[in-house]
């Protein structure tokens, strides 16, 4: 029989083209948090801009401390009570399924309130609604592009910072303040007290230093 004939009916595997690595190129590691003066710089600029949607969602990243899934499928219902911001909310995090509370400070209740009151907020669910109408909310990947246009407004390396450098902005603060670990731990909403140290990136010497203040 033909040797061309048998090989043009040989099945061979598909190969399928590989995907560009997402991280290709990119600074992986420890985001840094914001500088209390960097938080500033860039609220200023927001408020400048008139962003009411912007400047909610960047002053709720640094007050709830939340990972950047939970905080864009906030719904307006978690934070409105009839014609006012709550001061406290508690929501169930979608990585953990565990309970997680965060306050809510005065001047990011006024923002959430101006931004909820808008026009472009008339009979919508979700705090921070999608622009695309197969999507509820605004994407993590939309997040994560707002953040980075946001540091680059002032002058900051995108590649040291992301979505998490607004988790931990207010936590590292309270923990260089205080030195209290459990309460980071309870704020971030971390089942254990070494994903606080390792995520705050507290070296040992740093948590046996805190722990022999505590005499009982």
């Amino acid at each position: 029989m033909d040797g061309g004939y048998l090989m043009s009916n040989i099945q061979l595997p598909a190969v399928k083209p590989k995907r560009r690595a997402w991280n290709k190129g990119r600074l992986i590691g420890q985001k840094r948090p914001l500088l209390p003066k960097q938080v500033w710089a860039i609220r200023a600029r927001l408020e400048l801009a008139e962003n009411l949607r912007d400047l909610a969602l960047f002053n709720l990243a640094i007050d709830s401390k939340l990972r950047g899934c939970d905080l864009v499928s906030l719904k307006v219902a978690d934070l409105v009570v009839g014609d006012c911001v709550r001061e406290r909310v508690s929501i169930i995090q979608s990585k953990t399924q565990r309970p997680v509370q965060f306050e809510v400070s005065e001047g990011t209740r006024d923002t959430v309130w101006n931004w909820v009151c808008s026009p472009a907020m008339l009979a919508v669910g979700h705090l921070f609604p999608s622009r695309f109408h197969d999507r509820a909310h605004v994407s993590t990947r939309q997040y994560a592009r707002l953040v980075r246009n946001w540091v680059i407004a002032i002058d900051l390396d995108p590649s040291g910072y992301g979505t998490h450098s607004l988790r931990r902005t207010k936590a590292a603060l309270i923990y260089r303040k205080t030195g209290n670990l459990r309460a980071v731990q309870l704020l971030l909403g971390h089942t254990k007290v070494d994903s606080t140290v390792r995520y705050l990136g507290v070296e040992l010497e740093d948590a046996l230093s805190i722990a022999e203040q505590i005499d009982i």
